[in-house]
């Protein structure tokens, strides 16, 4: 089965480019990016922090059943144009990842769908191709399979 969440990475090259189409409004998706709640829902991370602004910070977790941290990440947005643009990076914690920086691209395509576009820069080729031998395709596609089963229900 083909995945809705296209994930590109040229051999060679220190980027992600990843896409994928909405049958949700751009500020819709802009929305799931940006609110707490919304995010929690469709990451299945609790969320620490949101400061969905230019400069604001975020910080992400997960736990188990024992209350042990199991993922962590955190990041500071340094662009925010509202229903258009996040410039961020990006940090998971306790990992062999050095910070990435990601520019999240959110495109109206008619009333009713939208594009995302992230294009994800790694400190260098080594740290991408760790990332891309961990289930990350797989994993983003479920996020957002997730993400537009939640946001449907709030059109």
């Amino acid at each position: 089965m083909e995945l809705k969440t296209k994930v590109n990475a040229e051999e060679g090259k220190q980027e992600i480019i990843i896409t994928r189409e909405f049958e949700l409004p751009v500020n819709l998706l802009f929305k799931a990016y940006t609110e707490a709640d919304l995010v929690e829902q469709w990451m299945g991370n609790k969320v620490l922090k949101m400061e969905s602004k230019v400069h604001g910070g975020y910080q992400f977790e997960t736990k188990d059943n024992q209350g042990n941290v199991l993922f962590r990440a955190n990041g500071v947005i340094h662009e925010f144009i509202p229903n258009h643009k996040i410039t961020r990076t990006f940090e998971m914690e306790n990992t062999p990842f050095p910070v990435q920086l990601e520019f999240l691209e959110f495109t109206e395509m008619t009333e009713h769908n939208s594009k995302l576009t992230i294009h994800i820069i790694y400190k260098s080729t080594a740290d991408r191709d760790l990332m891309l031998q961990m289930p990350f395709a797989k994993g983003i596609n479920m996020a957002h399979n997730q993400l537009q089963k939640i946001m449907t229900t709030i059109k």
